[in-house]
């Protein structure tokens, strides 16, 4: 973690996204020597019997997944595995390849440990995500297949456009999630809605009989959100993933455009882990996402109903060490409190 301090003063001169393709070239060149995994490992490895989870079918080494946006072409797995992640989200991606909105689009706030982005889901498209990860699925962690809409697709077709993505990508993923949230694509929240929840959920229980999740935004008014998870809930939806960014520019001293994750985050993120929570824990599963850093916000996310968490900004702030820390002094949490494995955490606050 000290030696990546030294580096992310250098990552950090250069321009966000460039920064981000810097790092996810280190990652393929440290892989690409000799003992390459190895010295990953060395990093981010660490592996305990306390952490392991079965979900929705699905074997949870440990509950730390790093959220999409990432590696949104999958071209990155096996050193993302190396660093110690339990499940890797990739994506987002649609079903037509498109280059996003214009750059810049990436921009950190170093002093609030924040990200705000406007990328708009630049991405290689479903079927070349499919032909990258065919040589490669079934992999040795769950993979997530994170799924968006085109932004010139109308509202009109955003189901088809939905539907035609996630038949491409099928036979390569272990769960697929539906971001309907994102601040950065025009209108999409719109589709946020019981109405479209039903219909999206029903038609992907007509394809897959795998887990799917329901990304939500943390903007939402609590009473409608609760009502679009019940919905997407009733119509086939194994879980719900809280929450993607925030268009609150209160939260920044500086903003810029679009949707902001890190430590400013965070309070709201837990907000609504705990109205999701008090309404569907045990009905579902939840998987917390937004400001998490430490073990301790881990173990508070857990306490608090959800079985998994996601991390991506903490991963740009703290380094490649993250998960490794975290899972060492997740480890030491549960111990403190008596509890044999992390399921055995998991809502205990809310009893």
């Amino acid at each position: 973690m000290e030696i990546y301090q030294t580096l992310r003063t250098l990552l950090f001169k250069l321009d966000a996204e460039k920064s981000h393709n810097f790092a996810q070239k280190i990652l393929s060149y440290t892989r690409a020597l000799p003992f390459g995994d190895d010295i990953l490992l060395k990093s981010g490895g660490y592996e305990s019997p306390h952490l392991v989870q079965n979900i929705c079918g699905m074997d949870f080494y440990n509950p730390i997944g790093l959220a999409a946006g990432f590696d949104k072409d999958g071209q990155h797995i096996k050193a993302l595995c190396a660093l110690g992640f339990g499940f890797l989200e990739l994506g987002t991606v649609t079903k037509i390849p498109q280059n996003g909105n214009p750059k810049p689009r990436l921009f950190r706030h170093i002093e609030e440990q924040a990200i705000q982005n406007t990328m708009g889901f630049n991405n290689l498209g479903s079927a070349a995500l499919a032909t990258t990860l065919k040589y490669q699925y079934p992999f040795c962690i769950p993979l997530g297949i994170n799924l968006g809409k085109n932004k010139e697709i109308t509202e009109e077709d955003a189901l088809l456009n939905y539907q035609k993505a996630l038949e491409d990508v099928l036979d390569v993923g272990d769960y697929y999630t539906f971001n309907v949230s994102s601040p950065n694509t025009p209108n999409l929240r719109d589709l946020q809605n019981e109405a479209f929840m039903e219909a999206l959920f029903k038609m992907v229980r007509e394809k897959t009989n795998k887990p799917v999740f329901l990304k939500i935004a943390p903007d939402m008014e609590y009473d409608e959100m609760l009502a679009v998870c019940q919905k997407a809930i009733e119509s086939g939806a194994s879980g719900i993933i809280a929450t993607n960014t925030t268009t609150d520019n209160s939260m920044i001293a500086n903003p810029k455009d679009g949707g902001i994750s890190g430590i400013p985050l965070r309070d709201k993120s837990k907000e609504v882990l705990f109205e999701l929570a008090k309404a569907f824990h045990k009905q579902t599963t939840l998987i917390s996402v937004g400001g998490i850093f430490s073990a301790d916000d881990v173990y508070s996310r857990i306490k608090m109903g959800a079985s998994l968490v996601q991390i991506y900004t903490g991963l740009v702030y703290q380094g490649p060490g993250i998960c490794a820390d975290i899972s060492s002094k997740l480890e030491v949490l549960l111990k403190n409190d008596g509890f044999e494995n992390i399921s055995e955490a998991v809502g205990v606050d809310l009893n």
